[in-house]
């Protein structure tokens, strides 16, 4: 891209644009006033500060005057998806909510909400926002409003981050320690929440960049939200292993006089989950399995694929349990519902939404149609199609089918002219000769952006981009068809990966700065196993060829050792055990070891600190560390890698 030509701005809604978020808003009941009543009951006072939560250097790590547009207009934008817009507006409705007695929300102060129930002697806090600041923030308005009693709990409702990532900022961990605070976690809790962004994590944190809008200025033009929340908070990612594990599918435990009833669900949204119901309260939550926006079954940023069937039966046992008994759902995020039948409809249509997803995607699998054909052909019926907490604002049906097909039969669609394609470069140079030339298909392409087109001539714009990505003209046209269908997403990660694609072929990659994946919360908890698999991710194949390094590594502070061995260009690891024939023998911590790997360290300055002691060829230890690639965290995503 030539840096001497200044990019193009954000173009206004094109008709065709304009057009079919006039016939979606024509589709839904704009008039249903409902959410906003629930959003707002129960209100106790806003975030303070219009929104703003700063760290310990006085920067903002959660700023919601930045969404301020969004609160001042009903009226969607014409860059804007009405029914994003509407679910924007929704999701701005922050601050201390009193739920029920002795429960309490703080929503809006992250990505997450925060759950504050109303203990004998203290509180108990369920899922404690992604980071310590907001997590921090988020208490102190509690307390600004109600007795300041000490936190005797924290639940930890699943392994995602965003409903852990704060508990620094709400407990002490010598608190945990010495017993006075207990945290509550489902079974495979710790080994779900610190491997998810282990293996992929670079590419993983990457996608999240686009998933989220993160590197978007917040205008009509630009992020108003990713669904699931407003964005995701910047601060302090913090981790305390948990004390006591949910490990029967059905489990009461009392805590601080309050009856708790839990229900693992696993391998539903997330690999540990758990459901639960306060009796006192009459109080149920499904996690994050039931909120008020259609989920991930496979999610924009990439993660494990989900599944579907597992869900919707959850969502089922749930009704089970607990309907007519519950008078109120409150979610990880969003906003509750109140009254038994309004609770049972909620759980009832997930619970059909998801089985929907999982049947007729394989009914048409069955049929021989393949993952793209069957995304388009599936459509809801109207009654979970209308209904305003399953649509597409985070997860949609379309990605959701693709993502169900991928879990039962994987990425081949079975057609053999799709076994061995050629790379994306090499297969947009045959395309673009063979249809005639860049100017041909720029000339083609234009005429079909004019027809409002915008998903073929997004295709065939990238083509033309992989096969020259200097090609200016191609960039504006493929930014100016993502912008469009950016404009029309009722799905805020849609919108926001179409806007950051449009925005990073105009302007590049814009870098900012980044928490890499050496937290030391995570790094003290990561078994050690995992560790090694992480380094063996990180090997240069080529680079390894004809190359063998077996090395004794002694972990000094939990007593481990290993066997570290590379051998036909992949690195294997054996838990105690103890070559004869290594090339070297190390001693070191754990933290000695992430040092080296992450290069915070040189070997020569560990040796001579003794953070590592090394018997035999030292220079082994050397070679090996020389052999693992360093992950450009900005690779490009919408131009040629």
């Amino acid at each position: 891209m030539q840096d001497n030509i200044p990019p193009a701005k954000p173009k206004a809604a094109s008709r065709a644009t304009l057009a079919a978020n006039a016939k979606l808003k024509a589709l839904l009941d704009f008039g249903d006033q409902k959410d906003f009543e629930e959003a707002s009951k129960g209100f106790v006072a806003p975030l303070p500060g219009g929104g703003v939560i700063k760290n310990t250097k006085g920067e903002p790590v959660w700023d919601m005057t930045r969404f301020a547009f969004i609160e001042g207009d009903e009226k969607a934008p014409d860059t804007v998806n009405p029914s994003l817009w509407r679910q924007s507006r929704l999701v701005m409705k922050g601050g201390l909510f009193k739920v029920v007695d002795r429960l309490y929300q703080v929503r809006n102060a992250d990505l997450s909400n925060m759950t504050i129930y109303e203990g004998d002697t203290g509180v108990i806090i369920a899922d404690p926002l992604v980071t310590a600041e907001a997590a921090s923030a988020a208490l102190d308005l509690y307390y600004a409003h109600r007795p300041k009693k000490p936190v005797v709990a924290v639940i930890y409702s699943h392994s995602h981050v965003d409903h852990y990532g704060g508990v620094r900022g709400v407990v002490d961990e010598q608190d945990v320690r010495d017993g006075k605070v207990k945290i509550v976690a489902p079974e495979g809790f710790l080994e779900a929440a610190v491997t998810e962004n282990i293996l992929a994590g670079t590419a993983m944190g990457r996608r999240a960049k686009y998933m989220y809008g993160n590197l978007l200025p917040p205008s009509p033009v630009g992020q108003v939200g990713a669904g699931l929340g407003m964005t995701c908070s910047t601060g302090t990612v913090t981790l305390i292993p948990p004390t006591d594990l949910i490990t029967k599918k059905d489990q009461a435990i009392t805590i601080d006089g309050l009856d708790f009833e839990f229900m693992l669900a696993q391998d539903s949204e997330a690999p540990a989950e758990m459901h639960w119901f306060v009796r006192q309260l009459k109080a149920v939550t499904a996690a994050e399995n039931c909120v008020s926006t259609l989920h991930n079954i496979n999610t924009l940023r990439g993660a494990k694929i989900r599944d579907p069937l597992s869900w919707s039966k959850y969502l089922g046992e749930t009704i089970t349990r607990w309907g007519g008994k519950a008078e109120v759902m409150h979610g990880m995020h969003h906003w509750p519902v109140w009254g038994a039948d309004r609770v049972v409809a909620m759980l009832g249509l997930g619970r059909d939404a998801y089985r929907f997803i999982n049947d007729q995607t394989l009914r048409l699998a069955n049929q021989g149609y393949g993952p793209d054909e069957i995304a388009d052909m599936l459509a809801f019926p109207e009654t979970i199609e209308k209904h305003w907490a399953l649509r597409g604002y985070y997860g949609t049906l379309y990605h959701n089918a693709k993502g169900t097909y991928a879990k039962y039969l994987g990425w081949f669609d079975g057609n053999p002219a799709t076994l061995h394609v050629l790379p994306p470069v090499s297969s947009a140079k045959k395309y673009v000769e063979y249809m005639g030339g860049a100017d041909a298909v720029l000339e083609r392409a234009k005429k079909d952006y004019d027809k409002g087109e915008y998903r073929w001539v997004a295709e065939v714009a990238n083509r033309l981009v992989f096969a020259d990505p200097e090609n200016r003209p191609a960039r504006e046209l493929e930014a100016d068809a993502l912008e469009q269908m950016g404009y029309q997403a009722e799905s805020g990660p849609w919108r926001n990966f179409y806007l950051t694609g449009a925005k990073e072929l105009r302007q590049g990659v814009t870098k900012v700065s980044l928490a890499g994946l050496d937290n030391p919360d995570i790094l003290r908890v990561l078994p050690l196993d995992l560790f090694f698999d992480y380094m063996g991710v990180r090997l240069n194949g080529s680079k390894a060829a004809g190359k063998r390094i077996v090395l004794n590594v002694n972990f000094s502070d939990v007593m481990e050792n290993y066997v570290l061995t590379l051998e036909n260009c992949a690195l294997s690891h054996t838990p105690r055990a103890t070559a004869a024939d290594a090339d070297a023998t190390l001693t070191l911590n754990r933290a000695g070891l992430a040092a080296l790997v992450f290069g915070k360290i040189s070997l020569e300055r560990a040796v001579a600190d003794k953070s590592v002691a090394i018997t035999g060829n030292q220079a082994a230890l050397g070679d090996l560390l020389s052999l693992l690639d360093t992950f450009d965290f900005w690779f490009n995503i919408v131009t040629p890698r």
